[in-house]
């Protein structure tokens, strides 16, 4: 297990996954983030199937971080309950963990 935390951010589009992304690495509160564009979700949202494309922000951090990314996604965020999902990470390349967490110092 590592200090290494990734979070899975779906958005409504990807200039906001973008604007949301500059904003935590800009903050360091993620070293690196990807914004996936095109994703076909379906979900249920007050009582109806809803069907949308969106954008999946993944962001990299550290653990201690998780709770002010959060909030500040939170802050950003246009969607009234955003999902945001925190994976720890069991394996990473020893290079890309130093590089990381000096990135967010």
């Amino acid at each position: 297990m590592t200090d290494i935390r990734i979070l899975y951010i779906p958005c409504k589009t990807s200039s906001e996954a973008r604007a949301i992304g500059t904003a935590l690495v800009t903050e360091k509160l993620a070293a690196c983030v990807n914004v996936i564009k095109n994703v076909d979700s379906i979900y249920k949202w007050e009582g109806k199937v809803e069907e949308s494309n969106e954008a999946v922000l993944i962001a990299k951090t550290k653990s201690d971080l998780v709770e002010k990314l959060t909030e500040r996604v939170k802050e950003l965020h246009g969607y009234d309950c955003p999902c945001i999902i925190s994976f720890p990470v069991d394996s990473v390349n020893q290079k890309y963990s130093e590089w990381l967490l000096q990135s967010l110092q």
